[in-house]
Parts: structure tokens; C-alpha cells; sequence
């Protein structure tokens, strides 16, 4: 195959002589096959980097967690609180990223029975103004008995909010190391795809080398 670019430019004294490019069939071959390569070069790096990244991820994401040495309650215990939905990891250690979203989910649970369902933030006010409470008591010369009620009350209200501070710092970190053992999954499979887009433009590569010699050969 032969493609041909035309210089028009002519002069008074007549025609100049075309400038002719020829793109032989060879020519294109070794092109596409150079670039082929290229890919599969690229894809091949791609899926080595992904790969690392998520052995890296799960590594660790296993580590991290089987470190704080935690472990589900057993179907016995779940049953009892109603997590019915949690009787498939009864008594495991956490040490996986849907282990960690689950345990995420038990710590919810217990959270959402403490002030009333309210967070650590919305106690914060709650708890000034049970602390102040106790400071006008005192400076208006209340009874003590009704000082040391509203102490116990402020008292009250802080544990539950430190109570609840621990609990949605914990929750926050599992569901973190639930997100970063989701990255490494995905980018396990995208390291599968990359090494199959190697593979097929090996493949291709191949295809295309055998064509280029038969163009070689004289026919």
C-alpha cells in the first residue's frame, strides 16, 4: 500500500516536480507494531504497581487491625442484641476490611442507645450548660443536695459524651480501614485487567510481526 502527498505548487515556467511520501504496508506494520509494544510495556508496569498497591493495602489493613487484638461477640451474645445480621462473623478476630465495616456497624449500634442517639458534637452544649448549671447553683447559694444533683447530672452527661467520643473515634477508624481495603481490591482487579490488556496486545504484537515478514518475502 503506497500513499502519496502532492506538492500543487507550480511555477510560470512550468510544473514543479511533485514531492512524493510512499507509506508502504511494512512501514505501517512496523508502526503499529512499535506501538504495540509500547502498550504492552505500559499495561505491564500498570498492573505491577497495582499489584503492589493492593498487597500493599491488605498488608496493611491486616496488620493495623489485628493489632488492637479485636474480636466479634459470639452468635450467642449477637442474638441477645439483636444483630442477627452479624451471626456470619461470631466470634472471629477483626483483621479484614468487611470485618472492620461490620464491627463498625456493632459500635454503631451500642452508640446509638447512648444520650438518646445524639453524637459527641450535639452533647458538647448540653454539657456547658449542665456545668453551668452547677456553677449558678453554687453562686446563688442552693442547698447542697441540689448542687450534687446537678453534679451528677453534669457528671452524667459527660461520661455519655466521652463515652461517645471513644466510640465514634474507633467507628471512624474501621470504616477507614474499610475504605483503604477497598482501594486494594479495586486495585487488584485493575491490575487483572492490566495484565490482560498486556496479554492481548502480546498477542497483537505477535500478529503483527508474522505479517510483517510475509510482506517481506518475494512473493
Amino acid at each position: 500500500m503506497t500513499m502519496t502527498s502532492v506538492n500543487p505548487e507550480h511555477t510560470a515556467a512550468g510544473a514543479r516536480a511533485p514531492e512524493v511520501i510512499t507509506l508502504t504496508r511494512r512501514k505501517i506494520d512496523s508502526i503499529l507494531i512499535g506501538v504495540g509494544l509500547l502498550a504492552a510495556v505500559v499495561f505491564v508496569v500498570a498492573g505491577a504497581l497495582l499489584t503492589w498497591g493492593s498487597q500493599f493495602a491488605d498488608d496493611y489493613v491486616g496488620d493495623e487491625l489485628s493489632s488492637q487484638n479485636i474480636t466479634f461477640p459470639d452468635a450467642e451474645a449477637l442474638t441477645a442484641e439483636g444483630r442477627t445480621d452479624l451471626l456470619d462473623f461470631a466470634g472471629q478476630k477483626l483483621d479484614t476490611g468487611d470485618e472492620a465495616e461490620a464491627y463498625a456497624s456493632y459500635i454503631d449500634g451500642h452508640l446509638g442507645g447512648i444520650a438518646g442517639g445524639a453524637t459527641y458534637a450535639e452533647l458538647g452544649g448540653v454539657e456547658r450548660a449542665a456545668r453551668g448549671d452547677v456553677t449558678a447553683a453554687v453562686e446563688a447559694g442552693e442547698p447542697q443536695a441540689t448542687i450534687d444533683e446537678l453534679q451528677i447530672t453534669a457528671d452524667d452527661i459527660t461520661d455519655q459524651r466521652n463515652s461517645l467520643f471513644k466510640g465514634e473515634t474507633l467507628r471512624g477508624l474501621l470504616l477507614t480501614a474499610y475504605a483503604w481495603a477497598t482501594v486494594g481490591m479495586i486495585a487488584g482487579y485493575a491490575a487483572i485487567g492490566a495484565f490482560i490488556a498486556a496479554a492481548l496486545m502480546s498477542v497483537l504484537v505477535a500478529l503483527g510481526f508474522i505479517h510483517h515478514r510475509r510482506a517481506a518475502s518475494p512473493v
